[in-house]
């Protein structure tokens, strides 16, 4: 069979690192869309899509974020599978009905999140994994009808809608971009805050973090599935039940 054709919609304003970063983890045919400078997709003639991180709250009253959350709906509802990382977490979360609100704080470096066991997407990953966050906004209420899989003190970590999946933390990040991003909040957190993040920034927890790059691999796998038994295509027909 040959590779899923994905869209990935970077949020992201430093558009290049966060780019390298999908294109290095997920094995598809992907078509980038920088979305703060207003490329998006004409259609939906993709198998799946992929929504980025970003510096930007997804209640922030920007051109770009509405449309698109606009096109993300239209991709949902014709059925696509969608893959949300962060601010694309929290911007499906926002399309599907869900609230989205700011933490008051910041969730920075390595931490520990719960998963049941039982989600697509973190398949044959523990239900304990360290994952690397960085947000100031969170999901406070999930979308109706939604299931959320992982969770830790912070809150929502994971949900799923019918083929739209997302996650609050970075599985694509490697030790650089970790290191990258915590230095970039500076003007947000104290310098004894900030050392302290990087200080965790080592290859022990970078590879107990990597466990969750898995997620990658298994929504492709269900792109794949979807493809193989024709019960989403390119028409936009939504399967009845989820494999």
């Amino acid at each position: 069979m040959d590779q899923p054709s994905l869209a990935l919609l970077n949020a992201a304003h430093k558009a290049e690192e966060t780019k390298e970063n999908f294109h290095r983890e997920l094995d598809a045919d992907l078509e980038t869309f920088h979305c703060p400078t207003g490329e998006f997709p004409d259609d939906f003639q993709y198998d799946g899509f992929v929504v980025t991180g970003s510096r930007a709250s997804v209640y922030w009253d920007r051109e770009w974020i509405g449309q698109l959350k606009t096109w993300v709906g239209d991709a949902a509802e014709a059925g696509l599978p969608g893959l949300g990382v962060c601010f694309g977490h929290q911007l499906l979360a926002d399309v599907l009905g869900g609230r989205v609100e700011g933490m008051g704080e910041y969730e920075l470096g390595y931490r520990t999140i719960e998963q049941d066991g039982k989600n697509r997407l973190l398949e044959d990953i523990d239900e304990t994994l360290t994952v690397f966050t960085s947000h100031s906004d969170h999901v406070r209420e999930k979308p109706p009808g939604a299931t959320v899989f992982a969770r830790n003190e912070y809150g929502i970590q994971g949900f799923r809608k019918h083929n739209i999946f997302a996650v609050q933390f970075h599985p694509e990040y490697d030790m650089e971009t970790a290191r990258m991003i915590t230095k970039g909040k500076s003007g947000d957190l104290s310098p004894q805050q900030i050392d302290a993040v990087l200080d965790g920034i080592h290859s022990t927890n970078y590879e107990a973090a990597c466990e969750a790059k898995q997620l990658f691999d298994n929504f492709l796998s269900y792109v794949r599935d979807i493809q193989e038994v024709g019960r989403v295509g390119k028409s936009g027909d939504v399967p009845e039940t989820e494999p």
